[in-house]
């Protein structure tokens, strides 16, 4: 039975610009990747979106980009290697701090955009990417287009876990990589379609490409953009779509892996104070499906997984002394 988790960029807007139907659409995944402020989000919106995913019972990802707030971060940037990881350290520690003050923590994180675009073909700023991921904590897990490596290979090389993305509302090439936007239907917005291709990724391993050929297509979560019109539609239709039932075969990032891998020291460039080891959390799930409550006894069945960490609170809880596994 074929289990993957559902994940949507959120957060998006900026001051008093909205973006989508962020309550609407994560009632419907189970991650949230929030906007961290350079190419959308401010601190108002993270904080409410942090709220939301909260109330959601859903795990909570950053989503960092480039400062390009007028491009929404889809411009690319020939950035310093050494920038865009002090850059990436800063959205996600901003994220962090936002989630410590809702009770939970940050589980995820994938960049945005042209960022994403960008380490996805090249190796440098995946291994930027990664430097600054593991100087805000190993327990991290990165998330990346399934279909190339290397995201993949500087996670791995890093010591952090990867998660492989797919989306369910994007056209393929015959090369595996995304069809640029700019190309007319490369963002499907009708939810039969988005259901459809969601399907047969989560089932078979497969998508049709834009020349009406299939490639294998492995990965652990798929994506719904926030921003799409369609979003919420295409949200219910994959969760309507026979293999992808609540409760059934959605999972959460938590059950990703089961146990992180062998941790190694950072190779970051820059310079910076020593520090003590950060301690791997247990990764455990709770026995009610899909929105567990605080205190209640913890298994490792249920797709509403979750990640108790030794030291932070407990998603589920405010406080931490409430949660089971935390103890």
């Amino acid at each position: 039975m074929p289990r993957i988790d559902l994940n949507a960029d959120v957060g998006e807007g900026f001051g008093s610009w909205a973006m989508g139907s962020d309550a609407e659409l994560l009632a419907l995944v189970t991650s949230a990747n929030v906007a961290c402020g350079f190419h959308a989000g401010d601190p108002a919106v993270m904080d409410r979106t942090v709220g939301l995913a909260v109330r959601a019972g859903i795990a909570l990802g950053a989503h960092p980009g480039h400062a390009d707030l007028r491009g929404f971060g889809r411009r690319p940037i020939q950035a310093a290697p050494e920038d865009i990881e002090r850059d990436v350290l800063y959205q996600v520690g901003a994220l962090q701090a936002f989630a410590r003050a809702h009770g939970t923590r940050v589980v995820h994180v994938k960049p945005h955009g042209a960022l994403y675009n960008q380490a996805a073909e090249d190796e440098t700023v995946a291994r930027a990417i990664v430097r600054g991921v593991a100087r805000a904590g190993r327990e991290l897990i990165l998330v990346g287009l399934a279909s190339t490596e290397p995201m993949r290979r500087a996670a791995q090389a890093e010591g952090l876990r990867f998660a492989a993305e797919a989306f369910a509302d994007r056209r393929y090439t015959a090369a595996g990589t995304l069809q640029s936007r700019r190309e007319p239907g490369s963002v499907l917005t009708d939810p039969a379609q988005a259901a459809a291709q969601a399907v047969k990724i989560a089932t078979e391993g497969r998508v049709v490409a834009t020349d009406g050929r299939e490639i294998t297509l492995q990965a652990d979560t798929l994506c719904l953009h926030g921003d799409n019109p369609a979003a919420v539609a295409n949200a219910a239709a994959v969760r309507r779509a026979p293999s992808t039932k609540p409760c059934a075969r959605v999972r959460s990032p938590a059950s990703w892996s089961p146990s992180p891998p062998t941790r190694r020291s950072s190779s970051s460039t820059i310079p910076r104070a020593s520090r003590s080891p950060t301690r791997a959390p247990r990764w455990t799930a709770c026995s009610t499906c899909p929105r567990p409550r605080p205190g209640r006894a913890h298994a490792t069945s249920c797709p509403s997984a979750m990640a108790a960490a030794t030291g932070p609170t407990c998603p589920r809880s405010r406080a931490r002394a409430a949660c089971p596994s935390a103890t």
